[in-house]
């Protein structure tokens, strides 16, 4: 593992010191610093090396990240002066004048919230060892439903009748596709995330909407029980509300895991005294989860008589309404350059 960091850095190095343009530099940090980037990938998988091993690799990747950045920032700074220089010695300006017509109501992009969000559910689950999943958005009906334990004619897929194509195959009514895909390729133990977009055949209104976002995990080991469940969750949302928060479980039916639960958390608004918003429970519902199914886990190849685990699953667009107080699900597909303003 530190040849292969001490082989990134002096890769890095290299292409530092060679780059002669500003978007070269910006490319460079991507590639290694950036979300799906080389320095980044070795850091996520620290959750999944020994304690000693995580302590050694862990404090050499962060003074080869620092190392990187302090070049990075070093080149930047020097393209910078050169290019100023070279304007300098070309062009005049006067820095006076108005802008162009054209350019004078340009503004900065930004990010939707439903990216702000997940990305900060993915950083509290990568830190936790989980490894982040993606999958087709146009599933087989076998994915989305057989190896999830709703076979044909299962009441339960009444609820998610959804958008079929000519070939038979369907929009995914849920992440959980992506799980089981992961499940037949990793070998256990392992601990899986799969965030992305869902479709359903919905009646819209101001809490329901045919398109919206998913983020589901799973963890599959050895005596996984619904203790490491709850941690799991109380974590994730520490990390959301940035404070401590209590959760509950009420018994709930989901094909896919067996016994299954509602999850519910403290109201924040009232502080669990009760009020409009949690319709004087003291509780917010959050999302569903509960033990894998033992024909789940054989779907993916896993023996359940070695092997247990635990699933859930959320939606970001309540997730950020509740945050956020937003009254109505449509606004995050509107379209509106308003709504992105306000986060």
């Amino acid at each position: 593992m530190e040849e292969k960091l001490n082989k990134i850095k002096q890769e890095a190095i290299e292409l530092i010191n060679s780059s002669k343009l500003l978007d070269e530099i910006e490319e460079i940090r991507v590639k290694v610093l950036g979300r799906k980037g080389m320095l980044t990938d070795i850091l996520r998988s620290l959750g999944q090396l020994t304690p000693e091993l995580k302590n050694v690799v862990g404090k050499k990747s962060n003074e080869i990240k620092k190392i990187i950045e302090d070049a990075l920032d070093a080149k930047k700074e020097e393209l910078t002066k050169s290019g100023f220089s070279e304007i300098a010695s070309k062009e005049w300006i006067d820095v006076t004048l108005n802008p162009p017509v054209s350019t004078r109501e340009r503004k900065s992009g930004y990010l939707h919230p439903i990216s702000q969000t997940q990305y900060e559910i993915e950083d509290i689950l990568t830190s936790m060892g989980f490894q982040i999943l993606d999958g087709p958005e146009a599933e087989t009906e076998y994915y989305n439903f057989e190896a999830l334990n709703i076979p044909k004619f299962h009441p339960a897929r009444d609820m998610q009748d959804t958008f079929w194509t000519e070939d038979n195959n369907l929009l995914r009514t849920h992440t959980s596709a992506i799980q089981i895909r992961g499940i037949e390729k990793i070998k256990p133990p392992f601990r899986i995330m799969a965030p992305g977009r869902v479709f359903r055949y919905e009646a819209t209104d101001a809490s329901h909407e045919h398109t919206f976002y998913q983020v589901e995990g799973m963890m599959v080991g050895k005596d996984i029980s619904i203790s490491h469940l709850i941690y799991v969750m109380e974590e994730v949302l520490k990390g959301i509300f940035k404070k401590d928060v209590k959760v509950r479980l009420r018994p709930g039916y989901f094909p896919f895991v067996e016994p299954g639960f509602e999850l519910d958390f403290s109201c924040m608004i009232c502080g669990g005294d009760g009020c409009r918003v949690c319709k004087q429970s003291g509780w917010i519902e959050f999302l569903g989860c509960g033990l894998i199914h033992p024909n789940v886990l054989r779907a993916g190849g896993i023996d359940p008589d070695e092997w247990s685990g635990f699933a859930f699953g959320m939606g970001l667009n309540r997730l950020i309404m509740m945050q956020a107080g937003i009254n109505d699900i449509r606004h995050f597909m509107s379209g509106d350059i308003r709504f992105i303003h306000q986060f």
